[in-house]
């Protein structure tokens, strides 16, 4: 009977483990009240095997054991958006009822970001969304609301050079951290091209690679190989169609091969469009959309 409850104990202490990783530091952002201020620089490693264990009462939990090696972090996304609103309006609405978000990055020229829900809980910033063979992105991602008005006034508004350096410092720590895939640092038109615009034509995604290392980017001399490849005499061939349309969904959108263009898969260019070539993003398939979705399968795909 004795050997039996040292047993059991054991299994409830392994089965009430919520997070743990084999290595022995990672850096975090300071976890905080959900509308005070954190500053981006600079990050403290801390000690990760502060596991979060369930505390039943008369009973002990041990984690002396060493930590499981199947595991892995559940925040698998980072989703960009913008807020379409000033400041403290964003402030005020994120911190409200039916959606939230992980971080707000104001438009002031300052070193603070906003903390609203801790990156351990999920936020309501992703509705209904899709990447890669996985829907509710919620559950596995965390958010970055970046203030600005978008094309609310008719045409999209640039970022702030300054805005931009925090979101990328943000960004490249949560992506460092959580080891996330650069296929899956996105916005959220990319995760909902049917129903939101953002974070637009203007949000630079180059610069974020370049700069930050954050994100996926084609190589150009990938993409201009593609370009003189192109086969313009069989864009309108639904077979061609219907291939980059697998392309797309290869790469990760959620798209069908149809071999034909409707509303919807337009909406789906368009978005890739507005995230690798923002100079033109009129949801038609030309020779350096198709060279882009081909220089980008390669180099993260064909592993």
């Amino acid at each position: 009977m004795k050997n039996y409850w040292k047993k059991s104990l054991f299994i409830l202490g392994a089965l009430s483990i919520v997070s743990c990783t084999t290595t022995k530091h990672v850096k975090v952002v300071k976890t905080i009240t959900k509308t005070d201020t954190i500053y981006v620089n600079p990050f403290k490693d801390v000690d990760v095997n502060n596991y979060v264990v369930a505390k039943p009462e008369g009973y002990t939990i041990n984690n002396d054991y060493y930590p499981a090696v199947s595991q892995d972090f559940r925040q698998k996304f980072l989703i960009l958006h913008y807020t379409a609103l000033d400041t403290p309006k964003s402030l005020m609405v994120l911190s409200e009822r039916n959606v939230s978000v992980h971080y707000v990055v104001n438009d002031y020229d300052d070193n603070q970001i906003n903390a609203l829900v801790s990156e351990n809980k999920r936020a309501w910033h992703a509705g209904v969304s899709y990447w890669g063979g996985r829907t509710n992105l919620n559950d596995s991602s965390i958010g970055i609301e970046i203030v600005n008005m978008g094309n609310t006034y008719g045409e999209y508004q640039d970022f702030p050079d300054y805005q931009i350096k925090k979101v990328g410092a943000l960004a490249k720590d949560i992506v460092s951290r959580y080891n996330i895939d650069p296929t899956h640092v996105l916005g959220h038109e990319d995760i909902a091209p049917q129903r939101k615009p953002d974070p637009g034509p203007k949000f630079p995604w180059k610069r974020l690679y370049d700069e930050y290392g954050v994100g996926a980017w084609y190589d150009e001399p990938t993409k201009i190989f593609y370009m003189n490849q192109f086969p313009e005499a069989q864009k309108d061939d639904m077979n061609f169609i219907a291939d980059f349309q697998k392309d797309l969904a290869t790469y990760g959108y959620e798209i069908s091969p149809l071999g034909y263009w409707d509303e919807k898969s337009k909406k789906v260019v368009k978005a890739f469009q507005k995230h690798f070539r923002p100079t033109n993003y009129d949801g038609n398939l030309d020779a350096e959309t198709w060279a882009i979705l081909k220089a980008l399968l390669k180099k993260y795909k064909s592993k």
